[in-house]
């Protein structure tokens, strides 16, 4: 079997973290410490996150969407792959090194998205983004951690708390959805939801995608 080499490390901006990005032959692993973070191999959940989102917005002619860590690029080119033309999709990543990784050792992973003319970057906290604007954006797309509950860096719970959402259900246009992307179920997040006005849906999805696999869980969080 081909061992795993490791190619390079980033310090998360407010935290001890440090991720470590590994490669093996064509497949890549970004971990933290123990914890394997996301693997080039199981894109599914990561997809769904989009794809269920888009959905909820179809009708929208302009749709603009921000998304929450660029990871290895799942979520953003299968919101690419569904959304129109006239999209414009944000992507706020906080790790500069993964951006780098994304134009550089993982660039045949992520193909042309980062290029797409709908897209534009921003190496900075979502939560930032978020609480900078009102009523702009159509979906907000959430993968900065391993769900709800801070893994990566503590300074992410903010995202998740009541004021948190209060200020997503803010940024959102009337109608605009929330999606939010967890390892595993958190039944206090799903009821924090719905206190910050939000009407929810919770999704069971295969990390592959496919029948077998982890499943993970996708929230879909209607603004009321």
């Amino acid at each position: 079997m081909i061992p795993w080499e490791k190619i390079d490390t980033a310090q998360i901006p407010g935290s001890d973290g440090e991720l470590r990005l590994m490669r093996r032959g064509k497949e890549f692993s970004i971990k933290l410490g123990s914890n394997e973070l996301m693997n080039s191999r199981l894109s599914g959940s990561e997809a769904a996150l989009a794809t269920l989102a888009a959905k909820q917005i179809e009708n929208v002619l302009k749709p603009v969407v921000l998304i929450g860590g660029l990871g290895m690029g799942f979520t953003l080119r299968a919101a690419l792959a569904v959304l129109g033309s006239n999209a414009k999709v944000v992507v706020a990543e906080l790790v500069s090194a993964v951006v780098a990784w994304a134009r550089g050792p993982m660039a045949q992973v992520f193909g042309d998205s980062l290029d797409d003319p709908r897209v534009s970057i921003r190496e900075t906290d979502v939560g930032e983004i978020i609480r900078a604007q009102r009523s702009v954006f159509d979906a907000i797309l959430l993968d900065v951690d391993n769900g709800p509950e801070g893994l990566t860096r503590k300074g992410n719970d903010a995202l998740y708390d009541v004021s948190g959402l209060t200020a997503a259900k803010t940024a959102l246009r009337p109608g605009g959805v929330l999606a939010v992307w967890s390892s595993g179920p958190n039944p206090a997040f799903t009821k924090r939801l719905g206190r910050a006005g939000f009407d929810v849906n919770e999704v069971n999805v295969r990390a592959t995608g496919r029948g077998g696999g982890a499943r993970h869980v996708i929230w879909i969080a209607r603004k009321r």
